[in-house]
């Protein structure tokens, strides 16, 4: 049998409540309006480099379909990634998607829960999915974990929102995802 390399191992974060802060209203999570409103959380740097000291491809996989559906402009999501690339340097990837969603007649595949972020970034990028990670505060993040055949790691912010898949792990906050991450890996 012949030797092959393995994919690379990576976590795919997702953005708006897991490496941000975001407003919640009526108990829903809404990403950040402005450059100014955006804050990443105390703990993300450290967790960040925690992973990468671990081997891990960062690649930030989010939906912002606020652009697709015309209440926020891509320039605003740039400049905000921006900012979060030069706090965070250790990112390997951005992957967005900025379709509006199949209410808003924009169907595609790489909006989340559809796994096309995870799929773009591991064919570029030779990642395994099965050895790779989503954190995510969403429903969607973890059926897109499981659609790409990742373990999901859910941070439990108290939306007013039910999961439709279980997670493998659920957190209170980025350093617990990140310590569920290295420890499940060490197995």
């Amino acid at each position: 049998m012949g030797k092959h390399e393995l994919g690379r191992p990576a976590v795919f974060l997702d953005r708006d409540g897991v490496l941000n802060r975001v407003a919640v209203f009526n108990g829903t999570p809404h990403p950040p309006s402005s450059l100014e409103e955006f804050e990443l959380y105390g703990d993300v740097p450290d967790g960040c480099a925690r992973l990468k000291a671990a081997n891990f491809l960062l690649v930030v996989i989010t939906n912002q379909p606020d652009v697709g559906r015309g209440t926020q402009s891509r320039e605003a999501v740039e400049a905000m990634n921006l900012k979060m690339q030069s706090a965070l340097p250790l990112l390997d990837r951005i992957e967005i998607c900025y379709h509006a969603g199949e209410r808003y007649g924009q169907s595609c595949d790489c909006r989340k829960p559809r796994p096309g972020l995870i799929l773009r970034a591991a064919a570029e990028l030779n990642i395994d999915p099965k050895r790779s990670y989503v954190i995510g505060d969403r429903w969607r993040d973890v059926d897109c974990a499981r659609a790409a055949g990742c373990r999901a790691i859910f941070i439990e912010r108290g939306y007013k929102e039910s999961l439709r898949e279980a997670p493998d792990f659920t957190v209170a906050n980025f350093n617990d995802a990140v310590s569920a991450v290295l420890r499940d890996a060490a197995l």
